[in-house]
């Protein structure tokens, strides 16, 4: 094991030991916000100095072992504890630099999912329909719940932009490497001539914003507007001002909402929408930064970036930034993505080893 990574395991089991002490003291509850991120931070760090425990047993094993080699009578044993010892060891240590690695402070939050047709018309606007339904259909297989937020239909039955809230434990863990450019190939159904049209969507996933903590958002820098919300009319024609236009004037980022009922709700959800912009870009700022000096590109969400083909003629989707083609096109499309989703968590985390490799 490097001895980088033995320093930091060290640290992380002397300091659980401090934490035993405070945890277990008289007056550990006195201050109940610091007994629960004290909490937090014992349940975070207990497995992976278990882990250690468990590599520094092994060595004392591997040790034993290779003493009993001297012993003619035992050296057959010996070999066999040794190779099965050296063998453990490699799986722990592997496993303790996967919990060495930065967690994602974002991970287990709801997200919020942006989709927007692009070039191509009206087949961009069919397209981003189906994309929406690829997610909604793999939020479904996770019981995640999607709550529509807002949408801009399209004339042909599809959206021109059409927003929504996923809610489940894990949702941006899993969605986080879906923001960028998607495109399709394949024949419309408007197509006479049965050519194949190339037209694009791009995607965004943004984590939900804390309401407390994360983006504080000043209302001196906020220009709110109301508008009465367009519809197809009917019955629920809206009558009054219900839908909202917020501005950040900072930033330039402007978020509009009407499919609630009421300006209340409208508002609400623009802020909330708005927050994430917010903390987005912030987090796509940083990771500009962190790419300039190391090549951690899965994660950069880079909307110009093209990262994801779909080919109906030859029934494949290939997604650019891992080389990963996979022919199952159909099942993709409905919601499908555990093979897509894995392999670019996977593909994260080899990167992130790397530079931690280049730190140690």
């Amino acid at each position: 094991m490097k001895q980088s990574i033995a320093a930091k395991l060290s640290q992380l089991s002397n300091r659980l030991q401090q934490l035993n002490q405070i945890l277990s003291s008289e007056n550990a509850t006195a201050d109940l916000e610091s007994y629960r991120k004290l909490s937090r931070e014992h349940a975070e760090i207990t497995p992976v100095v278990e882990l250690y425990e468990a590599y520094q047993s092994g060595e004392r094993d591997l040790q034993a072992a290779q003493e009993m080699q001297s012993d003619p009578k035992m050296r057959e044993f010996a070999e066999t504890e040794i190779r099965e010892g050296r063998e453990k060891l490699t799986r722990i240590e592997s496993e303790l630099e996967k919990k060495l690695l930065p967690q994602d402070p974002n991970d287990d939050r709801n997200i919020f999912l942006e989709i927007r047709a692009g070039t191509g018309g009206d087949e961009s606007a069919l397209f981003a329909k189906d994309l929406f339904r690829m997610y909604a259909r793999f939020a479904e297989r996770q019981r995640w719940q999607v709550e529509v937020i807002s949408e801009s239909p399209s004339g042909v039955g599809g959206y021109k932009e059409i927003i929504a809230k996923i809610i489940g434990q894990g949702a941006y863990s899993k969605l986080k490497f879906e923001s960028g450019g998607h495109r399709v190939q394949r024949v419309p159904e408007t197509e006479t001539q049965g050519r194949i049209h190339t037209s694009a969507c791009t995607v965004a996933v943004l984590p939900e914003v804390d309401e407390i903590s994360d983006v504080v958002l000043n209302s001196a820098e906020l220009r709110i507007d109301t508008y009465r919300a367009s519809g197809a009319g009917g019955q629920h024609v809206n009558k009054t001002d219900s839908a909202v236009r917020v501005t950040h004037l900072p930033t330039g980022i402007v978020v509009e909402c009407q499919d609630g009922r009421s300006q209340h709700k409208n508002k609400a959800q623009a802020l909330a929408i708005l927050a994430a912009r917010i903390k987005d870009k912030q987090l796509r700022e940083q990771q500009a930064k962190q790419a300039a000096t190391r090549k951690l590109q899965i994660g950069s969400g880079d909307r110009s970036e093209r990262i994801r083909t779909y080919n109906f003629p030859q029934g494949r989707v290939t997604d650019h930034r891992i080389n990963l083609t996979l022919y199952k096109i159909d099942q993709i499309m409905d919601g499908d993505l555990n093979d897509l989703t894995g392999a670019l968590m996977a593909e994260h985390q080899t990167e992130q080893l790397s530079a931690l490799a280049e730190e140690t």
